[in-house]
């Protein structure tokens, strides 16, 4: 399965119950894997309001982490475009 395949899989299996306490989901989706490395830190904090249980969301969100990191840098920017035209945002434009 092809990496950004395996991100998107996890977003649609885990990403309801992570989004499911923000007000712009899209923007905060995004700002996961904005920067050169994927944001786990962000990530945590958003597992920590989600009501799904804790340990998958916490497996899910480090493997996302680790596929999206070995990504190479073009791969990460095209994943981020992506993203940006799915949702209609505009962050950086």
């Amino acid at each position: 399965m092809q990496p950004i395949q395996t991100l998107f899989d996890s977003v649609r299996a885990h990403g309801p119950a992570l989004l499911a306490s923000t007000t712009e989901p899209a923007a905060e989706l995004l700002a996961l894997v904005w920067g050169p490395r994927f944001d786990r830190e962000h990530a945590q904090h958003l597992a920590q309001s989600a009501t799904q249980d804790h340990s998958a969301l916490q497996r899910a969100l480090a493997q996302a982490a680790d596929t999206f990191d070995r990504l190479p840098a073009p791969r990460q920017q095209r994943l981020r475009q992506l993203l940006r035209h799915q949702a209609g945002v505009t962050i950086g434009a």
